[in-house]
């Protein structure tokens, strides 16, 4: 939606407020599922999650095109749309966090997880580039078939040749009837929400997806005004491109000092100045320079500098509750999620209200911030899902 937002614009006749609110609505139905896609995956298994959710958001995203011939009112059908796929776009980082939490080891989770990230840069960089191109040559709706496609292709794959028959209609089974699967479903509410580290997580989760969700939807937008000679599938790709090894530096240095001997909340809070500091710097740069060539490179950083997330608060949170570690990811997302709600809307009102760009850098800067200090005053990496008996482990 970001690639196509000025052209589906320029084609519905939207303003930059009706523009946020499209763009915005995929995190209306993102925010919902986080929680129940965590849970699920402790329970039933975070592989199967992913699959019968992706099965469904491919269809979703191949069809939108299509509800957009089904009357006038495309503000409305786009909307649904988006919030349909954010519904079911939910479940996978909560689900992909319970799987690592259940499967990795701690001294191997950063580079573990930083490497599966890196998948979602990557396919950034695919539908930015191939989306670029078909959007010049086809028009909008060609980028929704590619893409909706590509992820029913993976969904055939994933089926075939990772999982079974067997696999599947067991899962359904325990959501049809509401069955534990496994003894060690019960979420310690009490013990996880009393901890001031787990708040600590929650808010620096909060403003790491914040600060993400707003990049990601104006900065396409911000290039093709700013610059409008420039080329979509440069301002589209470059980024991404550096975010695919700046992910896996990230998660190599962090498993790598954490081998060393260096304290895991030490390496964690290192992560997250990166990723949420020193990024939120050159977002901040990019409010004040009219050199496109300079744009791309501060973009690009703080994009980049954002996956070092993956190694710090994304993992952080498997360090706190690796028993519900899907559940607790859930919450912290669905409170990022519900900031990026607010977040992306109120982008779009300040460039309407003020006419420039800078404020919503300045936004993404003090939202990366609160995040920051939070977590480096009161972040810790012990485990808090355990009574206190067990606690020393």
């Amino acid at each position: 939606m970001p690639v196509c937002a000025a052209a589906m614009s320029q084609d519905f006749g939207w303003n930059k407020k009706e523009a946020g609110v499209v763009l915005s609505s995929f995190f209306w139905g993102y925010c919902l599922t986080q929680v129940v896609g965590g849970h699920l995956g402790d329970r039933i298994g975070g592989e199967k999650v992913i699959l019968l959710s992706a099965s469904a958001w491919g269809f979703i995203t191949a069809a939108t095109p299509l509800l957009s011939h089904l009357g006038s009112a495309h503000l409305a059908f786009m909307t649904f749309s988006r919030i349909l796929t954010g519904l079911l776009q939910g479940v996978y980082f909560p689900a992909l966090t319970s799987l690592l939490s259940q499967k990795v080891q701690e001294r191997e989770r950063a580079f573990t997880y930083s490497t599966v990230g890196a998948g979602s840069q990557f396919g950034t960089l695919v539908t930015g580039a191939v989306g670029s191109l078909l959007l010049d040559w086809y028009g909008w709706p060609s980028v929704f078939y590619f893409s909706g496609g590509l992820t029913l292709l993976w969904v055939c794959y994933v089926y075939r040749c990772l999982l079974g028959e067997k696999d599947l209609i067991l899962a359904l089974g325990v959501l049809a009837q509401g069955l534990p699967v496994s003894r060690h479903t019960k979420v310690p509410w009490r013990l996880l929400f009393r901890k001031p580290s787990v708040w600590a997580a929650i808010t620096s989760q909060l403003s790491a997806a914040c600060s993400f969700f707003i990049l990601l939807s104006w900065l396409p937008t911000f290039f093709k005004e700013t610059f409008p000679s420039s080329k979509g599938w440069v301002f589209n790709v470059v980024p991404w491109l550096v975010a695919i090894p700046a992910s896996l530096f990230s998660g190599l240095l962090s498993d790598r000092l954490i081998n060393q001997g260096y304290r895991t909340v030490t390496v964690r809070k290192f992560m997250q100045v990166m990723g949420l500091g020193l990024s939120s710097v050159f977002a901040l740069c990019l409010g004040h320079t009219s050199s496109f060539c300079k744009s791309v490179v501060f973009a690009s950083a703080s994009i980049g500098l954002q996956t070092f997330n993956h190694s710090g608060i994304s993992v952080n949170i498997q360090d706190l509750a690796p028993s519900c570690a899907g559940f607790l990811f859930g919450v912290a997302n669905t409170a990022g999620a519900l900031a990026g709600v607010v977040g992306v809307c109120l982008g779009g009102y300040l460039i309407e209200t003020t006419g420039s760009w800078t404020s919503v850098f300045n936004l993404v800067a003090a939202i990366s911030s609160l995040g920051l200090c939070t977590f480096l005053v009161f972040g810790k990496a012990q485990r808090v899902d355990l009574s206190p008996a067990h606690e020393d482990l």
